[in-house]
């Protein structure tokens, strides 16, 4: 499971089949513990691994998902592990919410309080530490999902604290949107730089948010772009007035319109503009089976790798890219990571990525690859070692 397929300035020192519960999604890691959401379909929910050898990733916990529920995505700060809880594949009955957990032991959490968001439950969540959470969830009243903040200065009793969605799709309080055919306007999540939040919301494109009222969210602008749709993350570059931007591919092969990662202008963020768009893969991707292209970004969150130049992408069966944006008008990928096919699957489909500050990068599979663990080469690593803040 640690062959690698085809690689340039990555290689592989470390894999785990998380127990043989290999739908990894989201991954987060703090000093030497890895926590690890799954996708759903094992029905396994969080796993804590000791990733204190890099190269030998032990599995110390694992719990279950709730029924009907999957609990897909882990964050960490301010030493707490909030995790989601979202309806699952129609099931009944479910849960629908965020469980919060002390990390007092960070390798054996502990629940202490739980946010209910009522309605389907909440699919992604930003956590840094602090006192809010930022979470898209699709609460009573709404056919999809919205993007709500969460107090978190009581992390017993988390409460909302003000939310945000997309004019006329509050179908119980009367809205109506005119949201075109085939279209999904839906938040997945937003990256915060002061009282700022850089939203992606699905087929709607990015929404730039002032938050300096918590409880009163506004939209300052939004963007759009075709081809395109189902955008995912909108991640801030603050000091070089930028935003990187990845549309997600929800489909197989090539069964919809492509989808790229944008570099977009935000200096004026009432007129954001994309000014360059990242190279496609070179490959016979788009044949080799279930999805290709862009998904998530690793995120620059406090304590990791953090970089305005060099960003690391998930491509699903293109594996891991990684790209320069020096020129943002022209990025340039400067390292790739593609993974064995894991037995039983017809081709990788590398999910999220988290990259430490000592460049551990760990990678996840989502359907049944597990977690892998990754290292540049020494070329590499002194370009990232350049480019870091």
């Amino acid at each position: 499971m640690t062959d690698t397929a085809d690689a340039s300035g990555l290689r592989t020192i470390g894999h785990s089949d998380l127990c043989g519960y290999g739908d990894g999604m989201q991954v987060s890691c703090v000093g030497d513990v890895l926590y690890v959401g799954h996708f759903g379909p094992t029905g396994m929910g969080t796993s804590v691994l000791d990733v204190s050898d890099p190269s030998a990733p032990v599995v110390v916990e694992q719990w279950p998902s709730p029924t009907g529920t999957h609990t897909h995505k882990v964050q960490v700060g301010d030493g707490l592990l909030l995790v989601n809880q979202e309806r699952f594949r129609g099931g009944d009955p479910y849960a629908a919410g965020m469980a919060v957990y002390s990390l007092a032991d960070p390798l054996h959490p502990r629940q202490i309080g739980y946010f209910r968001s009522t309605g389907l439950g909440v699919h992604r969540i930003v956590w840094t530490g602090g006192d809010y959470a930022y979470v898209s969830a699709i609460p009573d009243g709404f056919d999809d999902r919205i993007w709500v903040i969460v107090d978190m200065r009581d992390p017993e009793q988390p409460r909302e604290a003000g939310r945000w969605w997309w004019p006329g799709t509050w179908r119980g309080g009367g809205e109506h949107a005119d949201v075109p055919e085939g279209k999904r306007y839906a938040a997945h999540h937003a990256l915060v730089d002061g009282d700022r939040a850089y939203l992606g919301y699905g087929d709607a494109g990015m929404v730039i948010l002032d938050i300096g009222d918590r409880t009163a969210p506004k939209e300052v602008s939004r963007l759009n772009w075709s081809p395109g749709g189902d955008t995912h993350t909108v991640m801030p570059l603050p000091g070089r007035g930028l935003a990187v931007v990845t549309d997600e591919v929800t489909y197989d092969g090539t069964a919809g319109e492509p989808h790229y990662v944008h570099v977009v202008d935000i200096g004026d963020e009432r007129a954001p503009a994309v000014v360059g768009t990242c190279p496609v893969p070179e490959g016979d991707f788009a044949t080799r089976g279930l999805r290709f292209g862009p998904h998530n970004l690793h995120e620059n969150q406090p304590g990791s790798y953090r970089s305005e130049q060099v960003v690391f992408t998930t491509y699903f069966n293109a594996g891991l890219r990684v790209y320069d944006l020096a020129d943002p008008a022209n990025p340039v990928e400067i390292a790739h990571w593609v993974p064995a096919t894991p037995a039983g699957q017809r081709a990788a489909q590398i999910n999220d990525v988290f990259v430490t500050a000592d460049l551990r990068i760990f990678v996840s599979d989502r359907v049944s690859g597990g977690v892998y663990v990754l290292a540049p080469d020494d070329e590499l690593a002194a370009r990232l070692r350049t480019a870091a803040l």
